[in-house]
């Protein structure tokens, strides 16, 4: 990057700094009145988690039950089978309740595998997991490794599925990790995906898929 360019973002990031000061003080001395885990907005977590997510490229569908959550694998897997993703051999997350899911599914696979392993990994069209957490405000999954081994099968393959319960769907950051800790201390490995893998760091142009999935589809269980 030359001088000019850097000089220009540093000027950007000053001004808009600067722009948001008075409003960084204001919320500062602005007493809360919403009890901790409850929604300080108008918009239900749920909408708000999908907003989110589809303002950062995702794709989120509410199902409610295994029956519908199913019928909604089915369809995402069946449409992806259409395209180059081709959606023949799929990975899945050592979650038992992911497996008993997909056999719930009318699919015709090549390959279901559960936590293939780093020299394998890369074969697979889709990953399918659970999310421990999610974020309303970002629309970002989090993804617990010290309960579900999910790290690559979320990472690699051009599409990533995953299946979160409502209930476990917070407004912020703080309030995701707290309900990750409960208690306990913190994973060590704590993954937080915000839509599909992008990056901007050739020659500041925007590029999906390059450091792990191109399509990131989120269904929400309603049911809980």
């Amino acid at each position: 990057m030359n001088n000019e360019a850097r000089q220009s973002i540093l000027g950007s990031i000053r001004s808009h700094l600067a722009a948001s000061a008075p409003y960084d003080a204001q919320q500062q001395t602005e007493p809360s009145a919403v009890a901790p885990g409850r929604s300080k907005t108008s918009i239900p977590l749920r909408e708000l988690f999908t907003q989110s997510l589809e303002l950062v490229g995702g794709h989120c569908i509410i199902a409610n039950g295994d029956t519908e959550i199913a019928n909604v694998l089915t369809t995402i897997i069946n449409r992806l089978q259409k395209t180059n993703v081709r959606a023949q051999r799929i990975a899945i997350s050592d979650n038992p309740n992911v497996e008993r899911l997909m056999y719930l599914t009318d699919l015709e696979i090549e390959a279901l595998t559960i936590a293939p392993n780093a020299a394998d990994i890369f074969s697979y069209d889709v990953g399918i997991s659970s999310a421990q957490a999610a974020i309303a405000e970002t629309g970002t999954l989090v993804l617990d490794s010290a309960d579900e081994r999910h790290r690559l099968v979320s990472l690699v393959p051009p599409v990533h599925i995953a299946i979160v319960n409502a209930s476990r769907i917070c407004e912020t950051l703080g309030e995701a990790l707290a309900l990750l800790r409960n208690g306990k201390e913190l994973s060590r490995a704590v993954t937080f995906v915000t839509g599909p893998s992008r990056t901007a760091d050739i020659e500041l142009t925007l590029t999906v898929g390059v450091h792990g999935p191109q399509e990131l589809y989120v269904i929400v269980n309603g049911s809980t």
